[in-house]
């Protein structure tokens, strides 16, 4: 059987810590930052941590297990 391949447009946009938690940028900051309150925005800026539902699946497309 031939190896895995690793996702990669999916390794560009999270990062696996050492624990194994699965972590990425929330979205809604692309543009129309006028419109949200600043509260929001710094909100917006921390990193979420991805369920384990859809971190089994992420892990499993990077290859770490």
């Amino acid at each position: 059987m031939p190896k895995m391949k690793t996702h990669k447009g999916l390794k560009k946009r999270v990062k696996v810590t050492a624990s194994g938690k699965v972590m990425a940028h929330k979205s809604c900051k692309g543009h129309l930052m006028t419109g949200k309150s600043a509260k929001r925005r710094r909100r917006l800026d921390k990193p979420m941590i991805i369920t384990e539902v859809y971190a089994k699946c992420m892990r499993e497309m990077l290859n770490q297990h």
